[in-house]
C-alpha cells in the first residue's frame, strides 16, 4: 500500500495494488471501494487482505443483511487459506473481523489498536477502529486510537490528509473543538478529497454555534463533497443542521428532499437515520412532516429485522412516530426486549439496545402520546451515558431536545431551565439556545402570574 508498508501483506502484486486504491476509496467514502476489493479477491483468492476489506465493507454499514453476507462470504474464503499462514498483521485484522462476525464491536475495536500498535501506518487498521469507535461512542479512543499512531506519519505520507482528518474528528468528539479545527482545515488543505475532515470542520463549527462559517465553509467546499462519495448525504445533513439553526426551514426541507431521502433513493440506514433526525428536530417543534415521515417509515422496514445497531432503532422509532404508526414502533420496542434476554451478552449491541436504545426508543413513543412526564423519568437517567449506543454529538442532540422539550411541555421549568443553560453556556451564539432558554422563562412568568 502508498501509504502503508507492505510488510505481513500476502498476496500478488496485483491484489495488493487493488487493495491500495480500495483503501484509497475508503479513505475517500468512494464507490469504487467496492469495485476494487472484488477486484482483489478476483485476482487473487490467497490475499486475506482482500477478503478482510470485503468482511469490513459489509459489515461496517450497521445493515443486517450485509452482515449476514459477511458472515457467509468471509468463512468460505478464509477455509482455503491455513490459518499457520497468516503473519501477525494478517492475523489482527481476520481476528478483528472475527470478533464483528460475533457482535463484538469492543472487542473487534480493541483487536485492531494491537494491530495499530505494531503497524500504525496501517492506515485500514485505523479507519476501520475509527469508525468502530465512532459506532459505540468512545470519544476518547476516537482521538487517541489515530493520535497515538501520528508520530509514525508525516505530510509526505499521501493518506496523511485522511488520517489527520479522523484525528480532528477524534479531537472534536472529545471536546478539543480549537485543536480539532486547526487539524480539520489542516487536513482538507492537504487533501481537498478528505470529506472526512471537512465533516469534521462541519461537527466543530456546529459544536460551537457557529452557524454562518459553517455554512459559508461548506458552500465553499461543496465541489469536493457534495458528489462522487458514499457521505455526500451525511454532509447536507450537517447543511441543513446549520440551516435550521438559522431559521431556514424550507431550506433544509428543499435539501431533505433532494438528497437525504426520496422514492428513488438508495435506502442506506446511514442515509435513512439522517433523515430521520432532520425531520425529528422539526417534529420537536410541533411541523407536521406526516407524509414524509410515511415515506420514510416504508424504507426503515427493510433495515431494522433482525436487531443489529440500537443507533439505527432509534432512528426508525422516530419515523414511525412521525408517521403516527406507533404500533409499529411499540412492536419493534418489543422485539428488542425479547433480544436482549435472548442473545448472549458478549454481543455489543445488548447492551447497547439495554442500557440505551430501550429507554430512548420508549421515550419517543412517549413524546408521540404527549406522555411528556414519562419521557423525561426515561430520559434524565441515562442523559449522561447517551454516548455508549454511539453516533456523533451533533446527532446524538436530537434525544437531549426531546428531553429538554418534553421537561418544557410537562412544566417541570426548573428541570429545563438547567437544561437550557447548560446547553446555552457551552454554546452560546447558537439561536436554538437562546430561543429555548427565552421560551422557558416567558412560561416562568405565566405561571407566575397565575398564582
Amino acid at each position: 500500500m502508498a501509504a502503508t508498508a507492505n510488510d505481513g501483506l500476502g498476496g500478488s502484486a496485483e491484489a495488493l495494488g487493488h487493495v491500495e486504491r480500495a483503501t484509497d476509496a475508503l479513505l475517500h467514502f468512494r464507490g469504487d471501494v467496492e469495485t476494487e476489493v472484488a477486484a482483489a479477491r478476483a485476482s487473487d483468492p490467497t490475499c486475506v487482505i482482500g477478503h478482510v476489506l470485503d468482511a469490513y465493507l459489509h459489515l461496517l454499514t450497521t445493515q443486517p443483511d450485509d452482515a449476514a453476507a459477511a458472515a457467509e462470504r468471509f468463512p468460505a474464503a478464509l477455509a482455503a487459506i491455513p490459518r499457520e499462514r497468516l503473519s501477525g498483521r494478517e492475523r489482527g485484522h481476520v481476528e478483528a473481523v472475527e470478533r464483528l462476525l460475533a457482535g463484538d464491536m469492543l472487542g473487534a475495536g480493541e483487536r485492531l489498536l494491537e494491530v495499530t500498535r505494531d503497524h500504525p501506518r496501517d492506515a485500514l487498521a485505523l479507519a476501520v477502529g475509527h469508525q468502530l469507535d465512532f459506532f459505540t461512542g468512545d470519544a476518547i479512543v476516537l482521538r487517541d486510537r489515530v493520535g497515538g499512531a501520528l508520530s509514525a506519519w508525516s505530510e509526505d505520507d499521501p493518506w496523511f490528509g485522511p488520517v489527520l482528518g479522523m484525528y480532528a474528528f477524534g479531537l472534536e468528539e472529545a471536546g478539543h473543538y480549537d485543536r480539532s479545527e486547526e487539524v480539520a482545515l489542516r487536513a482538507v488543505e492537504l487533501d481537498g478529497r478528505d470529506v472526512w475532515g471537512i465533516h469534521a470542520v462541519a461537527h466543530t463549527y456546529e459544536m460551537q454555534g457557529r452557524v454562518e462559517e459553517g455554512m459559508r465553509y461548506l458552500e465553499a467546499r461543496e465541489r469536493d463533497w457534495a458528489e462522487g462519495n458514499f457521505f455526500t448525504a451525511h454532509n447536507w445533513w450537517h447543511y441543513c443542521l446549520y440551516a435550521l439553526e438559522a431559521g431556514e426551514v424550507d431550506q433544509a426541507l428543499e435539501i431533505y428532499d433532494r438528497e437525504l431521502h426520496h422514492p428513488g433513493v438508495e435506502p442506506f440506514a446511514l442515509r435513512l437515520l439522517d433523515a430521520a433526525a432532520l425531520l425529528w428536530r422539526l417534529y420537536l417543534e410541533g411541523d407536521d412532516q406526516t407524509e414524509r415521515w410515511r415515506e420514510l417509515a416504508r424504507a426503515w422496514e427493510q433495515k431494522i429485522e433482525p436487531a443489529f445497531y440500537a443507533f439505527n432503532d432509534m432512528h426508525a422509532v422516530m419515523a414511525y412516530v412521525g408517521a403516527g404508526e406507533i404500533a409499529r414502533a411499540e412492536r419493534l420496542v418489543a422485539d428488542r426486549r425479547r433480544y436482549v434476554e435472548t442473545t448472549p451478552a458478549q454481543v455489543t449491541n445488548v447492551t447497547m439496545t439495554l442500557d440505551v436504545g430501550i429507554p430512548v426508543c420508549a421515550s419517543f413513543i412517549a413524546f408521540g402520546q404527549g406522555r411528556y412526564d414519562e419521557v423525561v423519568e426515561l430520559l434524565h437517567p441515562i442523559r449522561r451515558r447517551i454516548n455508549a449506543f454511539g453516533g456523533s454529538h451533533a446527532q446524538r442532540d436530537a434525544v437531549y431536545k426531546t428531553l429538554l422539550e418534553a421537561a418544557i411541555r410537562s412544566g417541570r421549568l426548573a428541570l429545563a431551565r438547567t437544561l437550557a443553560s447548560e446547553r446555552l453556556f457551552v454554546r452560546p451564539s447558537s439561536p436554538y439556545n437562546g430561543l429555548k432558554l427565552a421560551q422557558i422563562t416567558q412560561r416562568e412568568q405565566e405561571v407566575a402570574e397565575r398564582r
